[in-house]
C-alpha cells in the first residue's frame, strides 16, 4: 500500500512537466489521478501512459464552470475528492515597461484566478464531505521561489506567485476548522521543458548554478515527492506553509563557484 492508497486527486496542469511527475508519483502511491489540462492531446497521452488509475479532463482553470466540472468528474470516480494539486501555470516574457495589459491579465487568469477557482470548487466539495462525516482532504498549491525573489522580464508570473503565497494562507485559515490542510511548494530551478533551453546554453546554465548551492538543477520527481508528503497524513499538522524546494537558493546572499 502506498501512502495515498485509494485517494482521488486532481492535478491541474497535469499533462506535462511537474504536474505529470506529481500525477505519476501519486498513482505510484496508490491514488486515482484526474489530469486537468487545457492541452487535450498531451493530456490524453499522459493519462494513457499512467494507465487505468488516471483519466484526463480538459480544463480551463480560469473558467469557473470548468473548475466545477473537473471536481464533479473526479467525484464520479469514487464519490469523493481527497486531494487537489493546483499546478497549472503559464509565463509571458516582457519587461515591465513593455508588457501589454492583455498578457498581464492572461497570466494572472491562469496562475492566480485559476488557482482560486479550482481551490474554491475543490474546497466546497471537501467541506461537504467533512460535514458528512468523511475524512478531510488536502490541497497543494504550486508557488515558486519567484514569490520571494523576482525576474524583471517575468512581471505577471512573479506577481502571480506572490499572490499564491497569500492565497495559500487565506485558504488554510478558512479551511482549518474543517481539518482541510492547504500548503504550497515553491520550486527553484527544475528541469522542465521551459528550462531545457537554458540548460543547453552553458553561460545561462552557469548563471543559474552560481545561485544554487547544491550545484545542480532538480528533476520534477523531486517536487513530486514533496507534493506526495504534503498531501499525505505524514504532514497532518502542517498547513498554511510554503515549502521552498530550491537547492538552497533563497538562503544564498552571494554566489557559489560553478563546477565545470
Amino acid at each position: 500500500m502506498g501512502m495515498l492508497d485509494q485517494k482521488t486527486v486532481i492535478v491541474t496542469g497535469g499533462a506535462r512537466g511537474i504536474g505529470l511527475a506529481i500525477a505519476r508519483r501519486f498513482v505510484a502511491e496508490g491514488a486515482r489521478a484526474v489530469l486537468a489540462d487545457i492541452d487535450e492531446s498531451a493530456g490524453k497521452a499522459a493519462a494513457a501512459a499512467l494507465g487505468s488509475a488516471a483519466r484526463f479532463v480538459r480544463t480551463d482553470v480560469g473558467a469557473a464552470g470548468d473548475a466545477r466540472n473537473v471536481v464533479a468528474e473526479a467525484c464520479g470516480i469514487s464519490g469523493d475528492l481527497d486531494i487537489l494539486v493546483n499546478n497549472a501555470g503559464i509565463i509571458h516574457t516582457a519587461d515591465f515597461l513593455d508588457i501589454a495589459e492583455a498578457d498581464f491579465d492572461r497570466v494572472l487568469r491562469v496562475n492566480l484566478k485559476g488557482m482560486f477557482l479550482m481551490g474554491q470548487a475543490a474546497a466546497r466539495q471537501m467541506v461537504a464531505q467533512v460535514k458528512a462525516g468523511k475524512p478531510p482532504g488536502a490541497i497543494v498549491n504550486m508557488s515558486s521561489i519567484n514569490a520571494r525573489v523576482a525576474i524583471p522580464n517575468q512581471v505577471p508570473y512573479c506577481i502571480s506567485k506572490g499572490g499564491v503565497g497569500q492565497l495559500t494562507k487565506v485558504m488554510a485559515l478558512s479551511l482549518a476548522p474543517y481539518g482541510i490542510r492547504v500548503n504550497a511548494i515553491g520550486p527553484g530551478s527544475i528541469m522542465t521543458d521551459i528550462l531545457k533551453g537554458v540548460a543547453t546554453d552553458q553561460a545561462a546554465k552557469n548563471r543559474l548554478l552560481s545561485r544554487t548551492p547544491l550545484g545542480r538543477i532538480a528533476d520534477p520527481d523531486e517536487i513530486a515527492s514533496v507534493a506526495a508528503f504534503l498531501a499525505s497524513k505524514e504532514a497532518s499538522y502542517l498547513t498554511g506553509e510554503t515549502v521552498y524546494v530550491d537547492g538552497g537558493r533563497l538562503a544564498l546572499n552571494y554566489t557559489v563557484p560553478v563546477k565545470e
